[in-house]
């Protein structure tokens, strides 16, 4: 049997310059999906986010948490290069974004698409193979069987051929995370994809989440409840323009970090609190 080293050595060789590189900055690790160095975005001089510093640990479910304005989307977008950085660096795996982007798979919130425009939810999903087939390729039988394999992971795979503005919120949503896995990516970054679903979508999201960590997989989620923080996720970023926290859900959900995150909801704080007193983190 012929076995074909060279892109294992390239890969390899990869990984050496990328820790190469990261020795001289020891509190970044090449092993992690995206560390962030320093990152500022401001919107007309304005800063949204300021000198974030953040690694986010391998094989994980992490939430982004923090209140409306505090910078959680604007923080992945411009990790994914979706909004420029002011200064700041961000890597992953140890690399930039140019060289491991085939590896990076990206849910936008769901108001942010075009819903109406006229394709079916097998159509969207094939979209995310579209690395692996090439440009202006068609698509072959196989990767619409991949595709709609994924679409039965999420439980949409009776609707494959149903035109996408036909289609509820938490099914287009389910549509969404779909195209993610078709990707079949090592990293999975979504923004807020719990927000307004049914109860039944977001227990379908929940069980896929898992299903890719136990793959081995990273995921990295914006995320607006803090009653299923410590349920759904292992490891939280707390944010508020800055870093207030970060680590696992256990550490870092106390009372006075959601204070400093927050700012004196108390009668959200309290349900969070208790929240994550309740799942035992």
């Amino acid at each position: 049997m012929r076995v074909d080293s060279g892109g294992q050595a390239n890969r390899t060789k990869a990984q050496d310059r990328a820790r190469s590189v990261l020795d001289a900055r020891p509190e970044h690790s090449a092993d992690s999906p995206v560390s962030i160095h320093a990152m500022t975005v401001a919107y007309r001089r304005r800063p949204v986010l300021w000198d974030i510093d953040f690694d986010a640990p391998a094989r994980s479910l992490v939430a982004i948490v923090g209140p409306n304005g505090a910078g959680k989307s604007t923080l992945i977008k411009a990790c994914l290069g979706l909004v420029p950085m002011a200064s700041g660096r961000v890597e992953f795996w140890g690399q930039p974004l140019r060289q491991a982007r085939g590896r990076i798979g990206y849910v936008p919130q769901r108001e942010s698409v075009d819903w109406e425009f006229p394709v079916s939810a097998l159509d969207v999903v094939c979209m995310g193979r579209y690395r692996k087939i090439g440009w202006f390729r068609p698509v072959s039988r196989s990767h619409k069987e991949v595709a709609r394999a994924c679409l039965d992971r999420v439980g949409m795979g009776d609707y494959a051929d149903r035109q996408i503005s036909q289609l509820s919120g938490g099914q287009q949503q389910r549509v969404f995370l779909a195209r993610a896995l078709a990707q079949e990516a090592d990293l999975y970054i979504m923004d807020e994809p719990f927000a307004g679903v049914d109860a039944a979508t977001e227990r379908a999201i929940v069980v896929v989440l898992r299903e890719l960590q136990s793959q081995g997989k990273s995921v990295i989620c914006v995320h607006h409840d803090l009653a299923t923080v410590g349920e759904y996720f292992d490891s939280a970023l707390l944010l508020n323009m800055r870093v207030v926290a970060a680590g696992a859900v256990g550490e870092v959900m106390t009372q006075q970090n959601l204070h400093k995150t927050y700012g004196g909801r108390l009668t959200l704080l309290s349900e969070a609190s208790e929240a994550v007193a309740r799942s035992g983190v």
